[in-house]
């Protein structure tokens, strides 16, 4: 069985979000202003986050999120970089070549 690309990204991006190892997370100022606890929570609710749909997610690579925790809108999202962290990835479906980073902000911050 032969998997697309945008199966092996959408494999790679679950196993990057879920497990935050294997690439770098960003939080925005206004996610650490919320405090430890928030962050803690709000961090699980991205490692757990399932609410792929084709308006959220409209290649299948489950690159973007977005939830509501205490009445504010999160959002998270994942990038592709070269191994250098300076360009975009050549190819996004291959872990040797990228460097995913997975950033997450409150949605008045986007």
């Amino acid at each position: 069985m032969s998997f697309t690309n945008s199966e092996k990204i959408q494999a790679l991006n679950d196993r990057f979000r879920q497990s935050f190892q294997g690439g770098s997370v960003m939080m925005t100022r206004g996610i650490q202003a919320l405090g430890e606890q928030a962050v803690a929570d709000i961090l699980n609710k991205v490692r757990t986050f399932n609410a792929f749909t084709p308006d959220n997610d409209p290649y299948g690579e489950h690159d973007f999120g977005s939830f509501t925790h205490d009445g504010q809108k999160v959002f998270w999202k994942l990038d592709y970089f070269d191994l250098k962290g300076e360009f975009a990835s050549p190819n996004p479906a291959d872990p040797v070549k990228t460097k995913r980073v997975l950033t997450v902000m409150l949605a008045e911050e986007y």
